[in-house]
């Protein structure tokens, strides 16, 4: 074999294992990228009518949006047919996808009959969700009350979470369980509810709790309900509190999630658009830097 020959055999040598190099981090960039960026109408967003919410995450780049309930855009379980079918249409019409709707419901009460409110104004809402062209439903545990057995009460949330699971399942809406409430936003209670739930529709929406920390730790915490996680996660504003988002973020990539990171801001900056688009820019670099 000649020089030229070697040369050339070494060159299409080096270059397929640069091919399959680049290849390989190319699938992993998509796959880092594959979290898409939202918002939670909870502070910012709770003022704007519908078209204003939606005209809003278009300019500043956010993907889709929870609508919360009780807010200016109106979207609640009252709307007639055709006023549905408006709502569903101004997602279509938009690149903004409606990711769902984020509900107070709540299934810890004694009381039977606040209980059963509950539950019924979630079926409510799941077919609300599934006439707007939404995906699922946000719930929450909110605490163990006093005075009642504990057992009994992660019993009662968790059937009633089996529940609704299975309603949503037959309207294609997924029950989302906000990690959420005094006690119950512990990552061990969320497992002793979540080791009970027998609908395979009811996963979790990690919340980005400052109890995340707690020991063992948030990788060990993470890890105790990874595989209850669902496509839904809500972040504070990365830049005004000291949780470990690049941290977060790469135990999310970890666990192959491909879901919906939602900003749920507990601050009132004047110039909200403004906010938004720093906010977008801050989760982009940490995606660059899982």
């Amino acid at each position: 074999m000649n020089n030229k020959q070697t040369y050339r055999r070494d060159f299409l040598k080096k270059t397929l294992i640069s091919g399959l190099a680049l290849s390989t981090l190319g699938a992993w960039s998509a796959k880092a990228s594959s979290m898409k960026f939202g918002l939670v109408t909870y502070l910012w967003g709770k003022d704007w009518s519908l078209p204003e919410l939606i005209a809003n995450c278009e300019k500043t780049g956010y993907e889709g949006v929870e609508l919360r309930t009780e807010h200016a855009h109106g979207v609640e379980a009252h709307l007639n047919k055709n006023e549905r079918r408006e709502v569903r249409k101004r997602f279509a019409d938009s690149p903004v996808t409606c990711i769902g709707y984020g509900s107070n419901f709540e299934y810890h009460s004694p009381e039977p009959a606040v209980l059963i409110e509950n539950i019924q104004q979630t079926k409510a809402y799941i077919q609300l969700c599934r006439d707007i062209g939404a995906t699922g439903i946000k719930v929450k545990p909110n605490t163990l009350p006093e005075g009642i057995s504990r057992e009994k009460t992660i019993s009662q949330i968790a059937k009633s979470l089996s529940e609704v699971g299975d309603f949503g399942a037959d309207h294609g809406q997924l029950i989302r369980v906000e990690v959420h409430g005094r006690i119950t936003q512990q990552l061990p209670v969320m497992k002793e509810i979540f080791d009970q739930v027998t609908s395979s529709n009811v996963k979790i929406c990690w919340n980005s709790n400052d109890t995340d920390l707690m020991d063992p730790g948030l990788e060990a915490n993470f890890a105790m309900v990874k595989h209850w996680l669902g496509d839904t996660t809500h972040v504070r504003a990365f830049n005004e509190n000291s949780y470990p988002y690049q941290e977060l973020f790469r135990l999310l990539e970890g666990a192959d999630y491909q879901g919906w990171v939602l900003l749920e801001a507990h601050s009132n900056p004047e110039d909200k658009i403004a906010s938004m688009r720093e906010q977008k820019a801050l989760f982009e670099d940490f995606i660059k830097n899982i």
